[in-house]
């Protein structure tokens, strides 16, 4: 008598499962995680920390507590959105409808693949537009950091769908054309592609793109300007200039950055930044963020992104040829992909598919790794600290970082397991106690 024949190994249904557990898990963490916070930051909005009970009053502590865990309860909604958002796309079959219907219209090719992703993308930004309007004008509105107007709200959203059409359709369709065109190792062309429009982004950002938004005026103050000035200068950078940004327009949150990169850097001081620091905590600001460049933070992350989007080009490379990641995740692929036995010539390639289904489907397993991402980004921000003190007056750096806290309306009690997942800055104990030490 024979034995039964065990059951196939199944790879789409084994995809399935695997996609559907690690969403579970993730969102089952995040809500979790959400929880924690939510909860600990309530239990400690009575009283302010006694180390910060002479420079925080109660009122500043418990808008932080209200404000964190507004979004934070808001962040859910998203979550959840999200989520849905993502079953409807792949395992409930919207992505495939979608690709089958412009099919029937268009007919296959790279007409038909741009107009894939250009309708997920409008799609997916549509239902997303509430949630954005809710944000800006309900939770930031409440708690006085909304500027914005609903006509700078719309004229923002009209700017920045134009540009991302005028600047991503032309490098998808490169991508796209490399997919079909450039054998089986189109993914490293691509990955080239890809790292030299993130570095030319970075090159033209600063004079074309974000003056498209705000309105940037050469640093004023000479006093500020010749101490700022001194400070590059002590700690051997150059900079294309210093710029007053208008953030106070859209927002009552301050900051200061730089943008650029090689000669093409500026230092950006938001406007809201100077109405609330003194000079000597503006040059500590500023030193810790030269900070991140002394310790070659930048570079560290440009490599960083190089090497993970090497990985994930290459990936995708291989996942794009296999049926089952289609099948798997709710799309129905071309013949020639499922049977290539057939000999089907196909007109109708999957490059735009694939590519979709990788950005849907990438960051569910992705999310894992956060922790790993978020310790380094800590790290590089107590090393630029430690470098702000060397440089300038630790003391005004830590008056300054309480100032930006208490602004910005950033708790001062988050729960230590939310932070070790989340936080890439650390909390503001732990920043000051380490300025305290050295």
């Amino acid at each position: 008598m024979n034995a039964p024949l065990a059951p196939a190994f199944n790879p789409s249904l084994a995809l399935t499962l695997v996609f559907a557990a690690a969403l579970l898990l993730g969102l089952g963490l995040k809500f979790w995680l959400a929880t924690r916070q939510v909860r600990h930051v309530a239990r400690h909005r009575e009283t302010v920390p006694p180390a910060f009970a002479t420079t925080i009053s109660l009122d500043a502590h418990q808008k932080a507590a209200d404000y964190t865990a507004a979004k934070v309860r808001f962040g859910l909604v998203e979550t959840a959105v999200g989520t849905a958002i993502l079953l409807g796309w792949t395992l409930l079959g919207g992505l495939d409808a979608l690709n089958q219907a412009l099919l029937g219209w268009l007919g296959g090719g790279l007409r038909q693949e741009l107009a894939l992703i250009a309708g997920f993308v409008l799609i997916g930004g549509l239902i997303e537009l509430p949630l954005s309007w809710y944000q800006t004008f309900v939770i930031e509105q409440l708690f006085g950091f909304n500027k914005m107007t609903l006509r700078l709200w719309l004229v923002d959203l009209l700017k920045s769908t134009l540009l991302g059409a005028l600047i991503g359709l032309p490098i998808v369709a490169l991508i796209l054309w490399l997919m079909n065109a450039a054998g089986p190792g189109w993914w490293l062309w691509a990955w080239g592609v890809w790292m030299g429009f993130n570095l030319l982004l970075l090159l033209i950002y600063p004079t074309f793109i974000a003056p498209l938004f705000n309105k940037f005026q050469p640093l004023e103050d000479e006093s500020l300007k010749a101490r700022v000035t001194a400070l590059m200068q002590r700690c051997g950078f150059a900079a294309k200039g210093l710029f007053v940004m208008d953030g106070s327009r859209r927002s009552a949150h301050a900051n200061a950055y730089f943008t650029g990169f090689g000669a093409a850097k500026r230092v950006v001081f938001f406007d809201t930044l100077l109405a609330k620091l003194s000079p000597g905590e503006v040059d500590a600001v500023l030193a810790h963020e030269l900070g991140h460049f002394k310790h070659k933070h930048i570079l560290k992350r440009i490599l960083s992104l190089f090497a993970l989007s090497l990985l994930g080009f290459a990936l995708l490379g291989w996942l794009a040829t296999r049926g089952w990641f289609y099948t798997g995740l709710g799309v129905t692929p071309s013949l020639q992909l499922l049977v290539p036995a057939l000999g089907a010539v196909d007109p109708n390639p999957n490059d735009a598919l694939a590519l979709l289904l990788f950005v849907l489907v990438s960051p569910v397993f992705s999310f894992f790794i956060a922790p790993v991402m978020a310790l380094f980004s800590r790290k590089h921000e107590f090393e630029a600290d430690a470098y702000a003190a060397a440089q300038t007056n630790g003391q005004e750096l830590g008056s300054a970082l309480l100032k930006l806290y208490e602004d910005n309306a950033s708790t001062l009690t988050p729960d230590p397991l939310y932070v070790a997942f989340y936080y890439s800055h650390p909390p503001a104990s732990q920043r000051l106690a380490r300025l305290d030490a050295a």
